[in-house]
């Protein structure tokens, strides 16, 4: 048979013994024998379409019987829940019809529910309608014998108020009966029953109209299905018996010349291992010899390995064995497994092109792997020196044993890079630490015949792959490049970093352990890496640049250090934000009357914008602090002011409004003590008492600044010496993962147990404040408050006459003797004289005189009028007009201050060189 279906071609009978004239019929194709045949075996269910024929006809039975199983058990849970339901409505509606209770208390109850019993139960279809007492016994029934007598069923759960639905087996067969209570509505006891009940058989009868229908339809199924079966089965015949010996000769032809053009060796052995067929793929790849068939495996000459395999029969898939030059790919099975003949079937799969094609692809696909690592892994974050050592890590060992990057020092810097000035090494990454390469932070100048120095000239990638071979690369460092050749470092590829038209340094990749040098295809790989991270390395550079400029900018406008006064002892933090500048601001001003300004102002947003615009306010705060407005006044002014930029940004084609600015400003006087604080959308301030007692007073919040539109208000705090006022910003209490509230709550823990000096106060602050760097800029002040002493200050009323300048003078020269001043006497009563004496003239009463001395000597002349004077340049003609040009060139500062009910006139002298402070 193997012969048969192999090489030999020959042609088997196709029913050996058969009559001459059976085979006369047989090759003449299909006839009337082979029908009836058929016939007989498809009745006789001994061939497969017979037994189809039966299978189908005892299906079609099964889904018959199992229909009309199912018809019936619907049909009949349908009755009884019909039963059930309508048994339950007949009685309940009579339990609960009107007159139903009146009659049960009655004198005689059947002659009243009886004909009505009978007419609801017509009515209603159903068998019985009962009406009984609560001892169960009827007073209606169908058949008035049994009226007066015991009802049968379960009364109990009426006469506690519930309703009895029950299936039992009754005189008139089964029956579904339902019991209701019927209740006096007056107090709701249970006066008696109501019983309704229906046979099951009385209620549907869809079974017995269905049925015949299921059947027919069962009937016609089987008809067609034993009509397909027999056709079927016709069908089969003709095609198996139908087939003459020429189209089976042909059939194992083409088996034949299939077996023998297929890519793949075919061997079919039997079970002692002997060779019994191999096709011409198979002579092939094992070079058998032209009479192996027939002849044991394990004589054919073949190697141990795959003679053994073949001889044991044992079962493998894609197993590989080295024949030759050739690697094959061996599958074996048995025969036998399905009652088959023992023996087995092996195919055998030329794999050295593919096993070469797939090196390749896998060599393809870790370089793509590692382009895409590149993409997602290099850049991370805007920062140079980091992104250029992402480079050095994901290419070391990835690509190369030592990766160096080597950056122009402006780079690092953000700025342009200059081709004439000297790399430093950025980042090294290696599989050894101990390699005699350049270490980081090394400044490298590259000898133009070095491989570097080519790159960063011609702004190509250059290989050496022998390094010991390039006396280019030698010149650059005699004694180290000696070094790294004796170190085993063998080929190098230089790469570029271009951002468009820039160099911005050169990476180099150096070859260790891998024998074989770097070749082109490793070259291009090179240069694709280096050219992604060349667009981080730039980006970060921007960035950097940017950065610079911003922090730059922020810096200037930031206050470098705090003016001298002595009414607030100050320490103050600023902290800026994880990522860029924002727009955080704060500022101590002094101003007249020994009074301090601190101001705390916060622009939301980063970058130059913010910074800008926090410039731009803080610059606004300067010059209105310099008018010696109250603060209400101030923060009003400075609300308009941004109001009308975000009207010239918004015009402006791509401005950006201020969105989100907020400003406190608190002034200080350490005479009376009282702190006068005004807010804009900003946090309140936090106030701590000498005692450590820590408070949030209340400030009228007002809206951010730029909204308009409503006024602004001011809290007046009187605060004891050595108090602690706290201003900052809401950086410090607040952020993504924490509310204001408990950065306030925080905040007040942290005020509590903080020492009293400020500097402490500020340290103790962010310990507790900050457990990560911030997202947002912090601006912290503390301001431990000062007094003026009762002795440092001396005030006179002036009454309104002229010869009450005199008298102010002479008060004021015997208080400059007390202090110890005697040297400031002249031009302090020729100051005081000036203003007292303008005041008298064009002032109003009451007018009086206030001196203090602190750091400075300053003269304070208070009257009731709101008259500002004017500082004028007299001519020579003129007879006045001199007064406060003379107090302009004595005093160091001078000015006017308004007050709710008129103004002060001030000035301000430096005290005199060795004279002692308070």
């Amino acid at each position: 048979m193997v012969r048969l279906m192999g090489r030999s071609g020959t042609r088997s009978p196709l029913r050996p013994g058969a009559a001459p004239s059976a085979r006369r019929h047989e090759e003449a194709g299909p006839s009337r024998w082979h029908t009836a045949a058929g016939l007989r075996s498809v009745l006789g269910g001994r061939s497969v379409a017979g037994q189809v024929f039966l299978l189908v006809v005892v299906i079609v039975l099964l889904l018959v019987m199992a229909a009309v199983g199912a018809l019936v058990l619907q049909v009949r849970h349908d009755s009884t829940q019909e039963a059930r339901g309508r048994s339950l409505a007949v009685a309940e509606s009579f339990a609960n019809a009107p007159g139903i209770v009146e009659a049960l208390e009655g004198p005689d109850p059947t002659a009243v529910l009886q004909p009505r019993a009978e007419a609801a139960r017509e009515r209603s279809k159903v068998d019985f309608l009962v009406v009984m007492n609560t001892d169960g016994i009827r007073y209606t029934h169908p058949k008035p014998d049994r009226i007066g007598k015991k009802f049968v069923g379960t009364l109990a759960p009426a006469l506690a108020g519930k309703t009895v639905i029950e299936e039992i087996e009754g005189t008139i067969g089964p029956l579904v009966q339902a019991v209701v209570p019927v209740r006096d509505p007056a107090d709701g006891r249970v006066v008696g029953a109501v019983s309704a009940g229906i046979t099951t058989k009385n209620v549907g009868g869809t079974a017995d109209r269905q049925l015949p229908l299921v059947l027919s339809a069962a009937a016609v199924a089987l008809v067609l299905a034993t009509a397909g079966a027999a056709l079927v089965s016709r069908r089969l015949l003709r095609q198996t018996h139908g087939l003459g010996p020429d189209e089976m000769t042909r059939m194992y032809e083409h088996h034949d010349a299939v077996l023998h053009a297929v890519r793949e060796g075919v061997l079919i052995l039997d079970g002692g291992g002997t060779l019994m067929l191999a096709n011409d793929e198979a002579h092939r790849l094992l070079g058998l010899p032209a009479d192996a068939e027939g002849r044991h495996v394990l004589d054919l000459g073949l190697d141990p390995g795959t003679a053994e395999l073949l001889a044991s029969g044992r079962v493998a898939t894609d197993e590989v064995h080295l024949v030759g030059d050739r690697l094959l790919a061996v599958n074996q099975r048995t025969t036998d497994g399905a009652g088959g003949p023992p023996g087995s079937v092996a195919t055998l799969r030329d794999s050295t092109e593919l096993r070469a094609l797939s090196g390749r692809a896998e060599t393809a696909r870790e370089r793509l792997n590692m382009l895409y690592d590149a993409g997602v892994g290099i850049g991370t974050s805007l920062d140079v020196t980091r992104t250029a050592e992402e480079l050095a890590e994901l290419a070391v060992p990835r690509f190369a044993d030592f990766t160096t990057v080597d950056l122009f020092d402006a780079v690092l810097g953000g700025g342009q890079p200059d081709a004439a000035a000297s790399l430093s090494r950025t980042a090294l990454g290696g599989i050894r630490k101990d390699a005699p390469l350049y270490p980081v932070g090394e400044r490298i100048r590259f000898v133009p015949s070095s491989p570097q120095g080519r790159s960063l000239d011609t702004g190509r990638p250059v290989l050496e792959p022998r390094l010991a071979e390039a006396p280019g690369w030698q010149a650059q460092d005699l004694e180290r490049s000696a070094q790294i050749v004796e170190y085993g470092i063998h080929s190098l590829i230089t790469v570029p970093l271009r951002a468009g038209t820039l160099v911005l340094g050169v990476v180099s990749f150096w070859r260790y352990e891998k024998p074989e040098p770097f070749d082109e295809d490793e070259l291009a790989l090179a240069e694709e890496l280096v050219t992604r991270a060349a667009v981080s390395i730039d980006n970060a550079r921007r960035y950097t640049r940017e950065h610079s400029m911003a922090v730059t900018l922020q810096r200037s406008l930031l206050p470098r250090s705090l003016p001298e006064q002595e009414a607030l002892e100050i320490a103050y933090r600023y902290l800026p934000a994880q990522a860029g500048v924002g727009g955080d601001w704060f500022d101590v001003l002094p101003l007249s009357g020994a009074r301090v300004a601190l101001v705390v102002g916060d622009v939301v947003g980063h970058g130059l914008h913010a910074a800008a615009t926090m410039g731009r306010l803080r610059t606004a705060v300067h010059n209105f602090s310099a008018l010696d407005l109250p603060p209400e006044e101030l923060i009003a002014l400075l609300d308009e002011l941004v109001g009308r930029i975000d009207q010239d940004e918004t015009e402006e084609e791509g401005g950006a409004p201020v969105t989100g600015a907020t400003c406190l400003y608190a002034v200080y006087d350490p005479v009376s003590r009282r702190c006068t604080v005004a807010r804009a959308g900003h946090p309140p301030p936090a106030l701590v008492h000498p005692d450590g007692q820590v408070e949030f007073p209340d400030v009228p919040a007002g809206p951010p600044l730029g909204l308009g539109g409503l006024p602004f208000e001011t809290a007046e705090l009187e605060l004891a010496e050595g108090s602690r006022l706290v201003l900052y910003t809401d950086g410090l209490v607040e952020d993504r993962e924490r509310d204001i509230d408990v950065g306030l709550e925080m905040l007040r823990e942290a005020l509590g147990r903080a020492g009293e000096s400020p500097e402490d106060t500020c340290r103790v602050v962010l310990d507790a404040q900050l457990t990560a760097r911030s997202f947002d800029d912090i601006a912290l002040i503390v301001a431990r408050t000062r007094a003026l002493a009762a002795d440092q200050v001396a005030e006179w009323p002036v009454r309104a006459d002229p010869a009450a300048v005199g008298e102010v003078r002479a008060a004021v020269s015997r208080q400059l003797a007390e202090w110890g001043l005697e040297e400031l006497t002249f031009t302090t009563e020729l100051i005081l004289s000036e203003l007292v004496t303008n005041a008298l003239r064009y002032g109003g009463s009451p007018i009086h005189v206030r001196v203090l001395r602190g750091r400075n000597l300053i003269c304070e002349v208070f009257d009731n009028s709101s008259t500002s004077p004017h500082l004028r340049y007299a001519t020579m003609t003129d007879e006045g007009g001199r007064g406060l040009f003379l107090v302009a060139q004595l005093a160091e500062r001078w000015g006017t201050r308004y007050l709710p009910a008129g103004k002060v006139i001030w000035a301000e002298q430096p005290l005199p060189p060795g004279s002692a402070r308070p």
